[in-house]
C-alpha cells in the first residue's frame, strides 16, 4: 500500500504522507508550516497570477505563512486573518460558520470592526493553502461580502480533488484524493 504522495509545486518537491479522513477517503497531508522554501516559492508563483487587489485575507491557520509571504514579496504592508476564535482585542466581532474536510467539527470564523473597515469598498483577494470542498473559501467570502468588500480572486497553492474543475479559483497544482489502498481516486 502506498503511504505517501510525491508532489512538486513551484519547483519544490515534497513527499506528503497519506492520512485517513474516512474509511473510503485518504488525503495527502500538505502542511506549509515550517517549510520556508515551499512557502516562499509558492508565494512567488501565486503573485505572478494574482489579480489586482487592495487587501488579502486568509482563514486561520495554514494560510497565514502564505499570505504573510505574499504580502512581504509584493510590498503590501498588511493582510487580514479570519480567526477561529474571537480575541480580547477584537471589537464588534463579525462571524460565520464553516465545515472543513480537515476539521472534525463545525468551526466559526471571526473578524473585527477594523478588518471590516479595511475591506469596505476594497478589492479583496482570498488566499488559502489548499482548496478542497471550498467550505473555508465560502466562509471567508461571506465575511468579505458582509464587510462590503469585493472578492476579486480566490487563490491557493493546491486544488484538491474535484476543486481542479472550478473556474473561480487560481492555483498552482492539483492534489488528488486517495482510496484506502493508496491509489488515486481521480486517476
Amino acid at each position: 500500500m502506498r503511504e505517501s504522495y510525491e508532489l512538486t509545486v513551484a519547483g519544490v518537491t515534497r513527499e506528503l504522507p497519506l492520512c485517513r479522513v474516512s474509511d473510503e477517503l485518504y488525503i495527502a497531508a500538505f502542511v506549509i508550516f515550517g517549510d520556508v522554501e515551499l512557502t516562499v516559492a509558492s508565494a512567488r508563483e501565486l503573485l505572478k497570477i494574482a489579480p489586482e487587489h487592495d487587501v488579502m485575507i486568509t482563514a486561520e491557520s495554514k494560510g497565514i505563512p502564505l499570505v504573510y509571504e505574499m504580502a512581504r514579496q509584493s510590498g503590501e504592508n498588511n493582510y487580514l486573518i479570519a480567526r477561529k476564535a474571537p480575541k480580547l482585542y477584537m471589537k464588534n466581532v463579525v462571524s460565520t460558520e464553516v465545515n472543513s474536510i480537515t476539521t472534525a467539527k463545525k468551526q466559526t470564523l471571526f473578524i473585527d470592526s477594523e478588518d471590516v473597515e479595511r475591506m469596505r469598498g476594497k478589492r479583496v483577494l482570498i488566499i488559502d493553502d489548499v482548496i478542497s470542498t471550498g467550505e473555508s473559501l465560502r466562509a471567508v467570502e461571506k465575511l468579505v461580502k458582509q464587510s462590503g468588500g469585493e472578492v476579486v480572486g480566490r487563490m491557493a497553492i493546491l486544488a484538491e480533488g474535484d476543486a481542479k474543475y472550478r473556474d473561480d479559483i487560481r492555483y498552482l497544482e492539483h492534489l488528488p484524493l486517495f482510496n484506502p489502498d493508496g491509489t488515486e481516486k481521480d486517476a
